[in-house]
C-alpha cells in the first residue's frame, strides 16, 4: 500500500528552488541548502523540486535511461547524516563513456560510488514487485560507477536537500560485463576500488539494505506514488557498496566486481 504523500510547499516555491538548483549546477556554483530556508520541506516536495529539473531536461531533448537509489547503505547514511535512502532519475546526458575523461571544472565537488546494477528486460509494475518476484523482470546484473555531485555547498544536505538536487546524482557509467540474474548472488559480489593503481576501498553489495534488489523493490513503491516507472532497458543504481570516494582532476578510478568484470573513469 502506497503511503501517503506530504507536501508543505507551493506550486511557485517549488519552481523557486528548482530554479535555484538548475543555476547552481549550469554554473558549477553550489548554494546553501534549500531546508535553510525551507525547515519544513518533505521529501515529497523535494521529489516534486527534482521532477521540475528533471522534466526541464527532457524538454530540451535528454531521455530518461533509468534510476538510482542512493544513500543505501548504513555507511553512507552516517556518513551524510541522513536515515533513509534517497532516489533521483538517470537520463542519457548523465551517461559517460570510459573513453572520454569527465571535465570536473563542470562540477562542483565530485565524488564516485561503485555499484552492483541491473538492466530491466521488461516494465515493472506501477504497484511495484516483492523481493521474490523482481529477478523476472531483470535481464543483466552489470558494473557500474555512478559519479555523484551536490550542488548543496560542501555536502551539508538533508534528505531533502538531496532529493531535490535528484539524489546529488551528475553522472554514471556501465561496464561491458553482462551476467543473467540466475548465474550470480548479487547480494554477494565483491567490490573494490583502485584510484591511479592504489588500492583505495573494499565492499560488497550487501552493504546495500542486505541486498541491492531491497533497494530496487524499495524504488518501484516510492516512485509509482509520483506516476514514474521503471521501465524495460532501465539501468537501476541501488547504491553504493562503499563509501563514496572524492575525485580529482587527473584521476583514473578502475572499479572490479567479482564475477562481473571491471569498469573505468577518468578525470580532466
Amino acid at each position: 500500500m502506497s503511503q501517503e504523500i506530504t507536501r508543505t510547499l507551493d506550486d511557485a516555491t517549488v519552481a523557486e528552488l528548482a530554479g535555484r538548483l538548475w543555476e547552481a549546477e549550469a554554473n558549477a556554483a553550489p548554494i546553501a541548502p534549500l531546508t535553510e530556508d525551507h525547515p519544513g520541506m518533505t521529501a515529497d516536495d523535494a521529489f516534486d523540486i527534482q521532477l521540475v529539473n528533471i522534466r526541464r531536461r527532457l524538454d530540451g531533448g535528454a531521455k530518461v535511461t533509468g534510476h538510482k537509489v542512493g544513500l543505501a547503505s548504513e555507511a553512507m547514511q552516517k556518513m551524510m547524516g541522513v536515515d533513509e535512502p534517497d532516489y533521483g532519475h538517470l537520463l542519457d546526458t548523465m551517461e559517460y563513456a570510459q573513453s572520454a575523461p569527465v571535465d570536473t571544472s563542470r562540477l562542483c565537488r565530485p565524488r564516485v560510488e561503485l555499484e552492483v546494477a541491473f538492466v530491466l528486460g521488461k516494465d515493472v509494475p506501477a504497484e511495484g514487485v516483492g523481493l521474490e518476484e523482481l529477478p523476472e523482470y531483470i535481464e543483466w546484473v552489470v558494473p557500474s560507477i555512478e559519479l555523484i555531485d551536490s550542488r548543496i555547498a560542501d555536502w551539508k544536505i538533508t534528505l531533502p536537500d538531496t532529493i531535490a538536487d535528484n539524489a546529488s546524482s551528475c553522472g554514471y557509467i556501465v561496464g561491458e560485463g553482462r551476467v543473467a540474474m540466475g548465474d550470480i548472488d548479487v547480494a554477494a559480489i565483491a567490490v573494490d576500488m583502485h584510484r591511479n593503481g592504489e588500492h583505495m576501498a573494499s565492499g560488497r553489495s550487501d552493504a546495500v539494505l542486505g541486498n541491492p534488489l531491497n533497494a530496487v523493490s524499495w524504488l518501484a513503491r516510492k516512485v509509482s506514488q509520483f506516476g514514474v516507472r521503471l521501465r524495460a532497458g532501465d539501468v537501476l543504481l541501488p547504491g553504493t557498496a562503499i563509501r563514496a570516494q572524492d575525485v580529482y582532476p587527473g584521476d583514473h578510478v578502475l572499479a572490479e566486481f567479482a564475477g562481473l568484470g571491471t569498469v573505468s573513469l577518468d578525470f580532466s
